[in-house]
């Protein structure tokens, strides 16, 4: 089936394309949305940009469409983006990496519905800590790009999800009752690679990275600079 990514450049979107792809689908085009607002409930906002890095990267048609992230009316950007889509790259399904968030995947399934496309949600409500397994199991390279949640801070900006990661946030959801696989929003990501959908592997440079607080400790962001693998 031909179908597009709703792609954020973090590992859901990440992952969820993977298994498409495994499937052996054909991945037409990424859709992604440049939100605005920090807040926005329905979009990723950091490293947002550098999405067009990943779709080098991939050799995929990156289709781009900003929205304010208003409430409910950054759906309409969000449908105006997948009716692009649809009558550019022909595309019949859309693929999203939703994981727990009904608010989400109801809202996704009504717009594809409206378009006479179909919805898949591969990673809908399976096991947080199984997701995030299965993501270095496959040779994904992710880092983290944000932090909204004690008691996580700077600190972990740039750090590789591994299995020291997984040992830390294990002990952190115990204790803070934290999402392990940030569905909550505790942690936003970005992807440096991903073997079948990656031709080679982004290189990121902390140093020249820009990091930002909003509000609280608790609360970072960074724009990650990414080049090409030399």
């Amino acid at each position: 089936m031909k179908l597009g990514i709703l792609w954020s450049g973090g590992k859901d979107s990440c992952y969820a394309a993977y298994l498409a792809k495994k499937e052996g689908n054909d991945i037409a085009c990424l859709i992604t949305l440049q939100s605005e607002n920090d807040d926005s409930f329905m979009f990723h906002t950091p490293s947002i940009d550098k999405v067009k890095q990943q779709a080098q990267a991939m050799s995929i048609p990156l289709l781009i469409k900003k929205t304010k992230g208003e409430k409910e009316s950054e759906l309409e950007d969000l449908e105006l983006a997948i009716l692009a889509a649809k009558q550019k790259y022909e595309i019949e399904g859309l693929v999203s990496g939703a994981l727990a968030s009904t608010y989400q995947s109801s809202r996704i399934q009504k717009i594809c519905d409206a378009l006479g496309i179909e919805s898949f949600n591969p990673l809908w409500q399976k096991n947080q800590f199984e997701h995030v397994n299965d993501i270095i199991k496959c040779g994904m390279k992710v880092i983290i790009t944000g932090v909204f949640a004690e008691p996580l801070n700077e600190d972990w900006l740039g750090r590789e999800i591994d299995g020291d990661f997984i040992e830390e946030i294990k002990d952190m959801a115990n204790h803070y009752e934290i999402n392990p696989a940030g569905e909550g929003g505790e942690y936003e990501s970005y992807v440096l690679f991903c073997p079948t959908l990656f031709s080679h592997q982004l290189l990121f440079d902390y140093d020249k990275s820009k990091l930002s607080i909003k509000g609280n400790k608790n609360s970072w962001k960074m724009e990650v600079e990414v080049e090409e693998e030399k």
